[in-house]
């Protein structure tokens, strides 16, 4: 996606997005982080932020997933936080019937600063604190459980290695990665965490010029238990990236390089 300052026209990119997937057999839907708002200051999210379980932006959603009978992971939403002036950058997790079973608020906040860019999200977003790894059942009736994450998290592998130890199959990064830091760290970043931890890694990303002057970096994909990518989103603008995942071959990985087994520390 490439959000704006508005958020009922990203709700509806999301719609449309989401009734597209679903339609070509799409099971397991996952949103970019701050998919339904990138604010002309940082502040606005205090304007759109909502009551954990409860809102318009969340009964949306909810919608979503229930009317397409999909998994539906919305990359994040501004939850309000114990301090008024703050929100959470929380990423939540909808069933096949709309309800919200899982909420993973973002650990760890970016800051980074040029001579032309500065970000802080520490100004108005206040940290969660523990990691989450949530349980989902496909069509076929395989489960699977996913490990919750949001962008800044990627560069903190100790996260990731704590949703190995909880049993993660699959590792989700929603994200809004500029595209200075994108071009240089994005893809080695999410690569190492899927080999360090022999999962399936999806990255859901914002990719493009947004109305408020910021350019996100894009390239969404799909990396497999092995590292490699499996399908990318080259091109900037909203789109769609497909791939089916397969729990026998992150068996295979994992059997014939137990490296999860090996660890010492």
């Amino acid at each position: 996606m490439v959000s704006t300052p508005d958020v009922a026209e990203n709700l509806r990119a999301a719609q449309q997005l989401v009734a597209q997937a679903s339609s070509e057999g799409a099971e397991l839907l996952v949103l970019p982080e701050y998919f339904c708002g990138m604010g002309w200051r940082d502040t606005d999210k205090l304007a759109w932020a909502e009551p954990l379980g409860t809102g318009p932006v969340q009964q949306a959603l909810g919608q979503m997933a229930a009317t397409h009978g999909v998994w539906l992971v919305a990359g994040t939403v501004p939850i309000r936080g114990a301090d008024a002036q703050k929100v959470r950058n929380t990423s939540l997790l909808f069933d096949p019937q709309g309800r919200q079973v899982a909420h993973y608020d973002k650990i760890h906040l970016f800051r980074f600063a040029t001579g032309s860019e500065r970000y802080d999200e520490t100004a108005v977003i206040e940290p969660g604190a523990t990691p989450v790894v949530a349980t989902i059942t496909d069509r076929s009736g395989q489960t699977w459980k996913l490990g919750l994450s949001v962008c800044y998290d990627l560069r903190f592998p100790e996260l990731y290695r704590q949703h190995a130890a909880l049993g993660a199959d699959i590792l989700l990064v929603p994200a809004a990665f500029t595209h200075t830091t994108g071009q240089a760290h994005w893809e080695v970043l999410l690569r190492a965490r899927a080999i360090e931890n022999q999962c399936w890694l999806l990255a859901a990303a914002q990719g493009g010029k947004h109305p408020n002057g910021r350019q996100t970096w894009g390239q969404s994909m799909v990396v497999d238990p092995w590292g490699q990518i499996v399908v990318q989103q080259e091109q900037a603008g909203p789109g769609i990236s497909y791939a089916v995942l397969e729990l026998s071959f992150l068996q295979q990985v994992r059997q014939r390089l137990p490296a999860l087994e090996h660890r010492c520390l």
